[in-house]
């Protein structure tokens, strides 16, 4: 199932996520927040968290008046918001110049704009969320940016480090990327007006989700084409970052120096092709993809508590989707 057929329940609220970011970002009423601004949005992207918003909030309630639908909304847009500032802040990290086939905000407009743009959208996305008049609602979104930022940090201080543990990267993973899947099937069940048992389940869905979720972009960053990618594969590889996949790799060879030397050439292309036809071949892609099912298995179990609906199977769906994305 694609991703549009996965949206199909909350098609309607999800056009009305992009037009709130958008009016968001327009408000400033300055010529060029508009313009690098209205460049971000046309540039696209998957919009997953602000998905997992309103599925779940369909997904522990049939139908919700219009004021709690606004609510819905505002939590989704202002989640993407928060989202896209990482980004923004991540391709200056990392110094990526391509995103989604297009050029980068650092690469276009260099690194300080792009620096406050990020800036600037985590605080217009923290009023929106502000608005929704939910603390829980707005302290999930915290604590998950923290964790974020934290997990970022933590990730850039472990460059290079060939001793790092699958315990350490999972721990990264939950930091930087699944707590804010978790944050975001959170904030749909409290918009929604729901608080009891079903926020844990959604919690724990969007937890594993997102683990899996980082786990498939890893192994698609190794393996993956421009065309699929939108960007340049091996990002991972030049910067120096051991994910699950380097790691799998390297505890399935005997021949551990011939891996260490080819990831000391960050900069041959020649280098990482040879690793990628090793990960393939070794053994080291189908590990990978059974952590993903793994994690995405999980996650399809937590949603066993929820009444069937056409946002609990797209939730599903999105959960096998992890699994699918992992193909050569």
């Amino acid at each position: 199932m694609n991703l549009k057929d996965i949206y199909k329940p909350v098609q309607r609220e999800m056009f009305a996520v992009e037009r709130t970011i958008g009016e968001k970002i327009s408000s400033s009423g300055n010529g060029t927040v508009v313009k690098v601004g209205g460049y971000l949005l046309r540039s696209g992207g998957k919009r997953l968290r602000p998905a997992l918003v309103t599925l779940s909030a369909g997904a522990v309630t049939a139908k919700n008046p219009a004021s709690v639908s606004k609510k819905i909304i505002k939590a989704a847009a202002a989640i993407e918001l928060v989202h896209m500032a990482s980004l923004i802040h991540d391709d200056v990290v990392d110094h990526s110049s391509i995103r989604h086939n297009k050029p980068t905000i650092n690469a276009k407009w260099g690194a300080e704009l792009a620096l406050v743009l990020g800036d600037y959208l985590y605080a217009i996305g923290f009023d929106l969320m502000a608005s929704c008049d939910n603390s829980g609602v707005l302290e999930a979104l915290s604590q998950a940016s923290r964790m974020m930022c934290e997990g970022e940090l933590v990730q850039v201080a472990e460059r290079d480090n060939l001793g790092l543990l699958k315990e350490q990267y999972i721990k990264i993973v939950k930091n930087k990327t699944a707590n804010l899947f978790a944050a975001s099937c959170q904030a749909g069940v409290m918009a929604a007006g729901r608080m009891s048992k079903e926020k844990g389940m959604l919690k724990d869905y969007g937890l594993n989700l997102g683990i899996a979720f980082q786990i498939a972009d890893d192994s698609m960053d190794i393996i993956g084409t421009f065309k699929e990618l939108g960007k340049l594969p091996g990002a991972d590889f030049k910067m120096g970052e051991l994910t699950l996949p380097f790691l799998n790799l390297i505890s399935l060879l005997r021949d551990k120096k011939k891996i260490y030397k080819l990831l000391a050439q960050k900069d041959s292309l020649a280098a990482f092709g040879e690793i990628r036809r090793i990960f393939i071949t070794s053994g080291a892609l189908d590990k990978t993809r059974e952590d993903v099912a793994y994690y995405a298995d999980k996650a399809k179990n937590s949603l066993r508590g929820l009444k069937n609906s056409a946002c609990k199977t797209s939730l599903s769906a999105l959960a096998d989707r992890m699994v699918q994305r992992i193909k050569v």
